[in-house]
């Protein structure tokens, strides 16, 4: 299934110029799930969490995500018309 929401949480970190270890420990969540949410690979994202990123990278949940318009109605079978 396409999902048009992409991770701009690396673009973040290089305006920032902060690492991913740093920004890890600062939330207090394992590198390893912050790089998943990173590389968009994740399903789904707690609101803590992204509370958390966005205190610590001092942004907006709209920089961190964006929604990128595509064909997720047909990836998902579509809708009757």
């Amino acid at each position: 299934m396409l999902v048009p929401i992409v991770v701009n949480l690396d673009v973040m970190l290089a305006k920032r110029k902060r690492r991913l270890g740093d920004l890890a420990d600062a939330i207090g969540i394992s590198i390893q799930n912050l790089s998943i949410l990173k590389t968009g690979k994740a399903k789904a994202m707690r609101f803590s969490t992204l509370s958390a990123i966005c205190r610590e990278l001092d942004c907006r949940p709209g920089d961190i995500l964006e929604y990128v318009p595509g064909d997720e109605d047909e990836a998902q079978g579509g809708e009757g018309g």
